[in-house]
């Protein structure tokens, strides 16, 4: 083969090769990426659409369920609802005999559509009584949760407890504000 043929042969391949790496870095490489996307984002899609579905399919129980607890909440109004909670915490302390030495309410507003009434009871027993007032709080149909609750004994024995608890209630506010 002569030198010029060669040279000519060599420098075909060499841009021929230059183009498959253009190519391959211009054309192949974004749209294989591109696809790789395409393909996650159809299936985040199938998913949504399945979660969709699934809830449509359970719309009337879970609107059932909401209405439920919507009704449970505390009322709109800042006197009414510390009045239910104060009277509810009182219903608990007789039903349980526990002896209630202070309760602290304060208003927290976190969201513009609801509010939570917070309130520290501070109350004295043994462990039955003071496990019942618990009781009776969590198992009631109100918004209540229990968010903290801190025990010390009163006494050597351990027989006489204090317990310091940390309630919050849900008052549900439509329009960003209570009544």
């Amino acid at each position: 083969m002569k030198i010029e043929n060669r040279q000519r042969v060599l420098l075909i391949a060499t841009l021929a090769l230059m183009g498959l790496l253009l190519a391959d870095r211009l054309v192949f490489t974004p749209l294989g990426r591109a696809w790789t996307a395409r393909s996650e984002r159809i299936t985040d899609l199938r998913k949504q659409v399945a979660d969709g579905t699934l809830l449509l399919q359970r719309e009337h129980s879970l609107q059932a369920r909401w209405s439920q607890m919507s009704t449970n909440t505390l009322p709109n109004n800042p006197s009414l609802a510390e009045q239910q909670l104060l009277r509810a915490i009182d219903a608990w302390a007789q039903e349980s005999r526990v002896s209630i030495s202070g309760i602290t309410p304060q208003w927290k507003s976190d969201q513009d559509n609801y509010l939570t009434l917070e309130c520290r009871v501070d109350a004295a027993g043994n462990l039955d009584e003071l496990s019942r007032f618990l009781y009776d709080a969590e198992k009631g149909p109100m918004a209540i949760k229990l968010e903290s609750v801190e025990l010390t004994t009163r006494d050597n024995a351990g027989q006489e407890l204090a317990m310091g608890v940390r309630l919050s209630g849900l008052v549900l506010t439509p329009n960003g504000h209570p009544e």
